[in-house]
């Protein structure tokens, strides 16, 4: 019998990932850091180390679009920016905001978007980046196991802080997540986590907020989560 994934025998292959991602040098990290709006990444198209991208900025009101748009106009890691009128769906909570569509050439050097795509990882939506960090939801023909070791190598190429949220079966929206091999601590952490929505977008909660309801440091109770999803991720 054909066996899938994570022990399944449905035939599937593949996982769908979802990211949580900060990197050096990236400029959608730093103007959403410095204003209050976000971007969606819809696709870039490289030629010769300079990358063109389609972004939707957002934001509460056209004042904080504007706004954003003016940080990323002013960015040293920006070369050009210009409007588009094309209108794109955009997905719940964005809908409701103050949208643009906009257009950026910068340098590709500063995007950890090939690290990933090399190793397979491809986007399956829009990405999202809103408050200094940058969130996708990929799709890799690889196992959980591989997957961990190819995330380990985008973190030592670009020097990112890479958190696994969320890794199911491609068509699945159930979290495909063994916590058997979990310290009680581990356990009690990532469930918690997951119970307070921290594992969606936009977080329902902090990793402060988390910290607190269990009377630790937020740099323990990170701890806790990186070592817990290493071990879901079959490390």
């Amino acid at each position: 019998m054909e066996r899938g994934i994570a022990g399944t025998t449905n035939g599937e292959t593949g996982v769908r990932v979802r990211l949580d991602i900060w990197h050096p040098d990236c400029w959608t990290l730093r103007v959403t850091e410095s204003t209050e709006g976000g971007l969606l990444g819809h696709g870039v198209h490289t030629i010769d180390g300079r990358a063109t991208g389609r972004f939707t900025a957002y934001g509460e009101s056209t004042e904080i679009v504007d706004e954003l748009i003016a940080a990323i106009t002013e960015s040293p890691l920006t070369h050009s920016v210009w409007e588009t009128d094309e209108q794109r769906s955009v997905p719940e909570p964005v809908a409701g905001h103050a949208t643009r569509g906009i257009v950026v050439e910068y340098d590709i050097e500063n995007s950890i978007n090939d690290a990933l795509v090399a190793r397979g990882f491809i986007p399956d939506e829009p990405v999202r980046i809103a408050d200094g960090r940058e969130y996708w939801t990929v799709l890799v023909n690889e196992s959980r196991e591989t997957v961990h070791d190819r995330l380990e190598e985008v973190r030592a190429e670009k020097n990112a802080d890479v958190r696994v949220e969320l890794i199911t079966a491609p068509s699945a929206g159930t979290g495909m997540f063994n916590t058997d091999d979990l310290s009680t601590r581990q356990r009690e952490v990532y469930e918690l986590a997951r119970s307070e929505d921290y594992y969606t977008w936009p977080r329902e909660t902090s990793a402060g907020e988390l910290a607190e309801r269990l009377d630790v440091s937020k740099a323990t109770l990170l701890e806790h989560l990186r070592k817990a999803e290493s071990k879901l991720l079959g490390a």
